[in-house]
């Protein structure tokens, strides 16, 4: 069951037709790795006409913005992340990040041809980033991002492990986060590792069944996406330092 307040905040968002992919905590939640949060985090289209409808479901939701960037749509385009607070009566202090772009995450049409729909007690349409892409979105410098993959990527393989399709095999192999999943993937699917690790050079380990060299070149790899991340954000918290310096 969708608490109370993100399932206002999402079906006033559909109310008033935007489009939008939920991401974040909430969306972890609906694939099976749950993480509470009282945030509500989606990707939008920014174009005029979706923040036209995105405005209208904000002021219904009673939603002012907070901190820094404002709510515009160059913020938005270069990869800022708009926060709101919601003081509609039935999502008091509800936080809502609202984001356009992220790095290392495909375009939002491309993300919205490979959305997940599911429906709520209700029956009210909710549409989610499809897991790949929750994942790609979830490779930032934040500690707490790193467990979340892992548990994502193991939620859905126990889920599918006995009838899986070649698109989720390759998902396991490209994304596991750990040595004795990828060791075992890599046995039961060999040819597909085979293949996969030219696009992931570390599977030569898992093939061969080294969980030492394997648990190094993750910590490797893990590091690298961190350190890229942290490089992408760098001049934007620079510009957003700078609003912080003006607002004051």
């Amino acid at each position: 069951m969708i608490p109370n307040p993100i399932q206002k905040v999402l079906s006033t968002l559909s109310t008033h037709q935007v489009r939008y992919l939920l991401m974040g905590g909430q969306a972890c939640v609906f694939y099976g790795a749950a993480e509470f949060s009282r945030d509500c985090d989606i990707a939008i289209l920014c174009e005029p006409q979706n923040l036209s409808w995105l405005q209208a479901a904000l002021d219904e939701l009673q939603a002012r913005n907070i901190a820094v960037p404002p709510f515009e749509a160059d913020y938005l385009l270069r990869g800022h992340s708009v926060h709101f607070r919601c003081q509609a009566p039935d999502v008091q202090n509800m936080r809502l990040d609202v984001m356009s772009r992220m790095r290392g995450v495909a375009e939002f049409n491309e993300l919205w041809s490979r959305r997940t729909t599911i429906h709520d007690e209700l029956d009210n349409a909710i549409d989610l980033m499809s897991l790949t892409d929750l994942v790609a979105a979830k490779k930032t410098q934040r500690d707490k991002d790193w467990p979340m993959i892992r548990r994502l990527i193991e939620a859905n393989y126990a889920q599918h492990r006995e009838a899986p399709s070649q698109e989720q095999i390759l998902f396991w192999l490209l994304e596991s986060r750990t040595p004795e999943m990828l060791v075992e993937i890599a046995k039961r699917y060999s040819a597909t590792a085979q293949s996969a690790s030219e696009r992931r050079l570390l599977l030569v380990e898992a093939i061969a069944a080294n969980r030492q060299a394997l648990r190094y070149a993750l910590a490797i790899e893990q590091e690298a996406e961190r350190e890229a991340d942290r490089t992408y954000w760098e001049p934007l918290r620079r510009e957003l330092e700078k609003l912080r310096r003006e607002r004051r």
